[in-house]
């Protein structure tokens, strides 16, 4: 998909801050309301904005002990798979999932309070689903960066 520069800033701006009225946005676009009224409509129709969230501080809600945990599944069978990817779709805890390639089949990144929530997380939930051969966790020490920005 090819976008100009308005776009382009126009989709960086409601990345920082969806809640700007289009207003504020003509503003900083030096469009007329209506035009960007009708960017905007385009992009989602186009499905370039899938949606508009909040991003919540995970220290406010106690979920800032985060753990990104690798997983390998015992074979790598159709059914296996596909068992696997919907029952984590399950796990409130789990944020992200990605299946990648490498010595293991997965990486979660999962938000948890602290330590034990994340052990009692480990054995009431994660390993209670089949065909998992093995995880491998490591623990955030800081965050240097993150972002759901995309930048065009």
């Amino acid at each position: 998909m090819n976008f100009d520069e308005t776009d382009k800033k126009l989709l960086l701006l409601l990345q920082e801050d969806c809640k700007q009225t289009t207003k504020e946005l003509s503003y900083k676009l030096n469009l007329s309301v209506t035009a960007v009224y009708e960017r905007i409509k385009k992009l989602e129709n186009l499905g370039v904005i899938l949606k508009y969230v909040a991003l919540l501080d995970r220290h406010k809600v106690n979920r800032d002990f985060i753990v990104l945990c690798h997983v390998k599944l015992t074979q790598h069978k159709k059914e296996f798979v596909l068992q696997f990817e919907r029952e984590v779709m399950n796990l409130q805890e789990v944020t992200e999932c990605f299946h990648v390639s490498g010595d293991y089949d997965y990486i979660l990144k999962i938000g948890v309070k602290d330590m034990e929530d994340y052990r009692n997380f480990m054995l009431s939930k994660l390993t209670t689903l089949q065909h998992i051969a093995s995880t491998h966790s490591s623990f955030m020490i800081s965050e240097v960066k993150n972002t759901t920005a995309i930048v065009l």
